[in-house]
C-alpha cells in the first residue's frame, strides 16, 4: 500500500497533456485540484468531516495511473473511492463512472457504514470530494449569497445592514458564510472550536477579526451593527456552549444558523465542554463515548435555536442535519424551524437554476477573466447572476485552479457551455474548461431534510430523481458522472448526483454539451413540475419540454 506523498497534490496546469486526451486529463486535473483545495489532503480528507477523494493513497496512485493510459473509447468504474475495472465503451460514454457510500436502504446507517469503512471497504464521498469537483470554499459561495439575500428581502428590507448573525462553523463551506453575510451588508459571529480553522478563513478574507471572549464578541459585533458596518468576527469556541451562554444571559441575534458537520458525530461534529485536544483523545480512545456527548452537545444547541426562534430571530438549518440528531436523540421540536432550501431557495430549482461552475483546466487567472467578461456580455440582462459575477471577480479569492460558480437556468447553462467551447476553440483561452455543478441542485438530489424538505406532494424522500439524472447525464455523454449516498447530511439521509461536461473546443464536446446541460437542469424542472409546482409547469411550458402530465 502507498502512503500520502512528502508534499502537497497540486493539479498540473499548462496545455501539456498528462493521459491520452483532454476528457481523461479532466478528470486528472480534477481529482488532484480537489486535494489541492483539502482541508486535510494528507488523509485525502477534501471536506465535511471525511469526505474524501479517494479510498485510500494506494487508490488514489492506482486512479492516477488508469487514467494516464486510459483511451478515448474506455471507461473507468470507481467504487467508493477504490478503481475497480477498466471497460471498451466508445467516445459519448463517460471516460469515468463513481459510485460512492450506497448501500442497500435497510442497510443505509451511519453505524453499517463506519463498520464497512473500518473494513477499507466503502468511503464517504461526500458530495463533490467524491466526484472530484470540488473548487474549494468559492463551490457554495453564491449560494450561500443569495440565502442571506433572500432573506434580507423577505425579514430586512433587502439589506442585512444593522444586524447581527451568529453562526457555527468555519470549515470549508460553512466558513463562507461569514463572507456573504458582509457582501449584505451584515455583521456575523462566526464560532469555530478548531483554530486552524479559523485562521485559514482569516488568510482568506472571509473574517476579519478573531476573538477568544464571547462578551468581547458581541461588544464588537454590536458596534459595528450600530454604525452599519459590515463585519465578520470569528471567535473561537463550541458553538452549543457559545450559544446557550448567549441565550442564558438573554442576548438577542437577528439571524441564528449552523453549518458544522453535525451530519458525521463521530468525525465531524464536537462535543461541548471540552477543549478540541480532549474532544479529538476521546474520539480515538472512546468513539461510543464521544458520539453520545456530540449527540448531547446537539440536541442543547438546537433547543437554544428553537428557543431564539421562539423570541423572535429568524433561526434556520443550513442543511448539516442537526436537526435530525437532535430529533434521534430525543429531542421532538427539532424541526419547528425550517430548512434554507425550503425557506429560501426552492422557487429557483422549479425554474431549473442553480449552482452551475466552470473550472479553467489551463490554470491562468487570464482564461477566468475572460470567461467572466463573456459571462457578463451573455447575461448582463440576468441582474442577480450579474451582480454576483463581479462580486467575485472582486472579493472572491482563487483556490486551486481558477474557478467561478454562478446561478444559471435552463437553456442559460447550454448557452454559456457553447461559448466556452468556441472560446477554447478560437484559442481565445489558453485551455479547456470543465463545467460542473455542486450536487445541491435542481433536479440532482433527494434529501428530506435539505434540498427536498417538504415538497407538495410528500415526495421528499423519493430517490429516482437523481439515479435518473445521472443515467441521462451518461447517456447524453457527460465526460464523467457520479452517483453518492449521504452528502452534507449523512449516511441515509440524501441519495445525489454530480456531473462534469468538457469544454474543449472540438465539436463533439458542443454536442455533448448541447444535451448534458439542458437534461441536467431540465430534470428539476420536471422533478419539481410533478411534483405539483405551478412554477415549475410553468418553466416546462415555456421551454418547450415535453412531459406527458402537461401535454394530456
Amino acid at each position: 500500500m502507498r502512503h500520502a506523498p512528502n508534499a502537497p497534490v497540486l493539479a498540473p496546469r499548462g496545455p501539456e497533456l498528462n493521459t491520452k486526451g483532454w476528457p481523461q486529463e479532466t478528470a486528472y486535473r480534477l481529482l488532484m485540484n480537489n486535494l489541492e483545495v483539502a482541508e486535510d489532503w494528507k488523509r485525502l480528507i477534501v471536506y465535511g468531516g471525511r469526505g474524501k477523494a479517494a479510498r485510500d493513497w494506494d487508490s488514489y496512485f492506482r486512479i492516477v495511473e488508469m487514467l494516464e493510459t486510459l483511451e478515448d473509447d474506455e471507461t473507468l468504474v470507481v467504487q467508493s473511492g477504490k478503481p475497480v475495472a477498466i471497460w471498451p465503451t466508445h467516445e459519448w460514454a463517460p471516460r469515468v463512472l463513481i459510485s460512492n457510500s450506497m448501500l442497500v436502504p435497510h442497510w443505509s446507517t451511519l453505524e453499517h457504514f463506519n463498520e464497512l469503512e473500518a473494513k477499507g471497504l466503502m468511503v464517504y464521498g461526500q458530495m463533490t470530494a467524491g466526484s472530484w469537483c470540488n473548487i474549494g470554499s468559492q463551490g457554495i459561495v453564491q449560494g450561500t449569497y443569495e440565502t442571506f439575500a433572500t432573506l434580507a428581502k423577505m425579514k430586512f428590507g433587502g439589506t442585512l445592514k444593522g444586524r447581527v448573525t451568529i453562526t457555527g462553523g468555519l470549515g470549508m463551506f460553512s466558513g463562507i458564510m461569514p463572507h456573504c453575510i458582509t457582501l449584505n451588508g451584515g455583521v456575523s459571529i462566526g464560532v469555530e472550536v478548531d483554530p486552524e480553522r479559523i485562521a485559514r478563513r482569516l488568510d482568506l478574507g472571509f473574517v476579519h477579526e478573531v476573538l477568544d471572549d464571547p462578551d468581547l464578541a458581541l461588544q464588537r459585533a454590536r458596534e459595528c451593527a450600530k454604525r452599519g458596518e459590515a463585519r465578520a468576527f470569528a471567535l473561537h469556541g463550541n458553538m452549543s456552549d457559545v450559544l446557550n451562554g448567549y441565550l442564558e444571559n438573554g442576548v438577542p441575534f437577528d439571524i441564528v444558523t449552523d453549518q458544522t458537520s453535525a451530519h458525521d458525530m463521530l468525525e465531524g461534529y464536537v462535543p461541548g465542554g471540552m477543549t478540541l485536544a480532549e474532544a479529538l483523545d476521546l474520539r480515538q480512545t472512546d468513539p461510543a463515548t464521544y458520539i453520545e456527548r456530540a449527540r448531547d452537545t446537539a440536541v442543547r444547541q438546537v433547543r437554544a435555536m428553537v428557543e431564539y426562534q421562539r423570541r423572535g430571530a429568524m433561526v434556520f438549518d443550513y442543511g448539516n442535519n442537526i436537526r435530525q440528531e437532535a430529533y434521534n436523540h430525543g429531542y421532538k421540536d427539532a424541526f419547528a424551524f425550517p430548512g434554507f432550501v425550503e425557506a429560501f431557495i426552492r422557487p429557483l430549482f422549479c425554474e431549473g437554476r442553480g449552482p452551475f461552475r466552470w473550472i479553467c483546466l489551463s490554470g491562468e487567472e487570464s482564461d477566468l477573466r475572460k470567461t467572466e467578461e463573456a459571462a457578463l456580455d451573455e447575461f448582463g440582462d440576468d441582474e442577480v447572476f450579474a451582480n454576483w459575477v463581479r462580486l467575485a471577480s472582486e472579493h472572491q479569492p482563487i483556490e486551486g485552479l481558477p474557478a467561478r460558480l454562478g446561478y444559471l437556468g435552463y437553456g442559460q447553462r447550454a448557452r454559456f457551455g457553447r461559448i466556452l467551447n468556441d472560446m477554447v476553440r478560437s484559442g481565445d483561452l489558453a485551455g479547456p474548461v470543465a463545467m460542473s455543478r455542486d450536487h445541491l441542485d435542481t433536479g440532482s438530489v433527494a434529501s428530506p431534510n435539505r434540498e427536498t424538505e417538504g415538497m407538495m406532494d410528500g415526495s421528499d424522500a423519493v430517490a429516482d430523481w437523481p439515479i435518473l439524472n445521472a443515467l441521462l447525464n451518461t447517456a447524453c455523454g457527460a465526460t464523467y458522472v457520479a452517483v453518492h449516498n449521504g452528502g452534507g447530511v449523512g449516511i441515509g439521509y440524501a441519495t445525489h448526483a454530480g456531473l462534469v461536461v468538457l469544454a474543449d473546443g472540438t465539436d463533439l464536446a458542443e454536442r455533448k454539451i448541447e444535451r448534458c446541460l439542458n437534461v441536467d437542469p431540465g430534470m428539476g424542472i420536471v422533478r419539481h413540475a410533478d411534483a405539483g409546482y405551478d412554477l415549475a409547469k410553468d418553466a416546462a411550458r415555456r421551454h418547450g419540454l415535453r412531459m406527458p402530465m402537461l401535454e394530456a
